[in-house]
């Protein structure tokens, strides 16, 4: 018996029939059947020239013979196709069926539920009814304090989250030198990012741009990915932000020339991802605005993006430039998506999501930041 794969089609979409089954007629034979309805594809797998059809699937998806719904159909094939992980190899060809008849692997069954994805979100209390975000907070710039904004919004109303965290937000630090400083900056911290996940869509996705505070030995990037992991997200992936020796421009060697005590230099800042509730967020296959080219190349996870160079006309001493934020909505959003910054500074995030056809709701305690963001916007090109 062949592995089949049922892939449901969204009666509202255009797929040209023909044409994705003629892309596929070179790898039929008795042991590939592919069927193509406007209801769903149907395939049948015994075995498979993978490489092949990786690059029958290249090709096309480059060439631009097929409409975008047609696309994102053949999209949702390969990547079903490759998501099968349990296979042999016999004569350079995938085998999916039979090709592991001798083993008898005892509680099988029992096994593979312990072995399950991201078990650490198992019993999350996620609802999956999603909401519309309030017309009042839809493509505005909010002044005052996240926490108490995003406790107006309903659950499950905004899309996906960029942002990257201060780590002065709330606190004096000339004056506060007790030994609860970053208890009390992470306890803050972590009450609006709850807020975040409690207003984040099923399915929606959260993006902290973070570095571990180096001077002070303290893994900023873990604490806040052990939050989210303990909040029954799903993580997703990490994103190594190259800034091209950008932060070594500093003589700070710690043991100079000896293991007592050397000071380790980083070029770098992290992107975390997570999602909530599922890795698959659903969209409009219309509303995807992401190039073949721009994904290959920006799903390695290592993006080599010069810094911010504008910080001192937007006197804003810590902003991440506008590349990496339309990296991040291009590659995991959809346009016409709602776009959160709890912490959107000069406006970077809220910047971008414009130009590239999202909605937008950025919120800061500074009054002043949020009239700069309001000016970028207000002079961006559309």
């Amino acid at each position: 018996m062949l592995k089949e794969i049922n892939i449901a089609i969204d009666n509202n979409i255009n797929i040209e029939n023909d044409k994705i089954l003629n892309i596929f007629t070179p790898l039929f034979s008795d042991e590939f059947n592919f069927d193509l309805t406007n209801q769903s594809a149907n395939i049948q797998l015994g075995s498979l020239d993978y490489n092949n059809f990786q690059n029958i699937v290249n090709k096309v998806l480059e060439n631009g013979s097929l409409n975008n719904d047609s696309k994102y159909i053949v999209q949702q094939i390969y990547e079903a196709i490759s998501n099968i992980k349990s296979y042999g190899l016999k004569s350079g060809k995938r085998v999916y069926v039979d090709y592991n008849k001798e083993r008898k692997v005892i509680n099988r069954k029992e096994k593979e539920e312990k072995r399950q994805q991201f078990y650490y979100t198992k019993d999350n209390n996620f609802s999956k009814i999603n909401n519309e975000i309030p017309l009042d907070f839809e493509n505005k710039i909010l002044c005052g304090d996240s926490f108490e904004i995003l406790k107006k919004l309903p659950d499950n109303c905004i899309d996906i989250i960029v942002t990257s965290p201060p780590y002065n937000f709330g606190l004096d630090y000339a004056s506060t030198q007790d030994d609860n400083h970053w208890e009390k900056y992470f306890d803050k911290l972590f009450n609006i990012f709850q807020e975040c996940i409690r207003v984040l869509k099923f399915g929606g996705r959260v993006i902290i741009n973070v570095q571990p505070l180096f001077s002070d030995y303290i893994p900023t990037h873990h604490i806040i990915s052990n939050f989210f992991i303990q909040n029954k997200m799903i993580w997703k992936g990490e994103i190594l932000w190259e800034k091209n020796n950008y932060n070594c421009k500093y003589t700070a060697w710690g043991s100079w020339k000896s293991p007592s005590n050397p000071y380790l230099k980083y070029t770098w800042e992290f992107l975390e991802v997570f999602c909530k509730g599922d890795l698959k967020k659903v969209g409009d296959a219309d509303n995807i605005d992401i190039s073949v080219e721009d994904f290959k190349k920006w799903v390695v996870g290592k993006w080599s993006i010069a810094p911010e160079r504008n910080m001192k006309h937007y006197d804003h001493p810590a902003m991440f430039p506008e590349e990496l934020v339309l990296r991040a909505l291009q590659l995991f959003s959809f346009k016409n998506d709602i776009v959160l910054d709890p912490f959107n500074g000069a406006g970077t995030t809220t910047t971008v999501a414009k130009k590239i056809n999202r909605r937008y709701l950025g919120i800061d305690i500074s009054e002043k930041y949020c009239n700069i963001a309001k000016e970028r916007i207000a002079n961006s090109l559309f």
